[in-house]
């Protein structure tokens, strides 16, 4: 090798170095799903109660959890609390919270939600009662239930666009 020829050919392996490292990552292949029951809610109506004050936080905070990532799509049930669970996250995306029913079958919306999206982020904000068997079907894997004071889990699934294979499931508090 010449000797003028190895300087420029380490210039060249350190600009593609720095080139690789600088570059954006590349999103999962496939969607994410997030899965919270809503926040802590009020004692104002007994069937269709708002949140707290720390209700309203938290639900802010799931916000800015989510601000990173490509949120395509916000659902929630018709219940004033998970409206205002999703919502702040909703719009901090330019999106609007789709109701979906609370009774629907757990199976029947995982199969709903994939179909409908194969790519980005998805927030379903459902119960204690409903978040769990959502994320059991949408990982066809058990998924313990919900207590009713418990307001801090949120499931987070990564369905491959490429296969059919059941979602990862990763739990967490929020």
């Amino acid at each position: 090798m010449h000797a003028t020829a190895a300087p420029l050919l380490v210039l060249a392996y350190a600009t593609l170095a720095t080139a690789c490292a600088s570059a954006p990552r590349a999103e999962p292949d496939g969607a994410t799903f997030v899965i919270v029951r809503h926040a802590e809610k009020a004692t104002d109506d007994t069937r269709d109660p708002t949140l707290t004050a720390v209700g309203q936080a938290r639900a802010e905070r799931l916000a800015t959890m989510l601000a990173d990532a490509r949120l395509k799509a916000v659902y929630a049930t018709g219940f004033r609390r998970t409206q205002a669970t999703a919502q702040p996250a909703a719009r901090a995306h330019g999106l609007t919270v789709e109701t979906y029913d609370a009774r629907s079958a757990p199976a029947d919306l995982a199969a709903q939600l994939r179909a409908r999206h194969t790519d980005g982020t998805v927030l379903i904000v459902g119960h204690s009662n409903t978040a769990p068997a959502l994320a059991a079907a949408l990982c066809a894997c058990p998924v313990e239930p919900m207590a009713e004071t418990e307001y801090g889990i949120h499931y987070r699934l990564h369905a491959s666009a490429a296969s059919e294979a059941p979602a990862r499931l990763e739990v967490a508090s929020w």
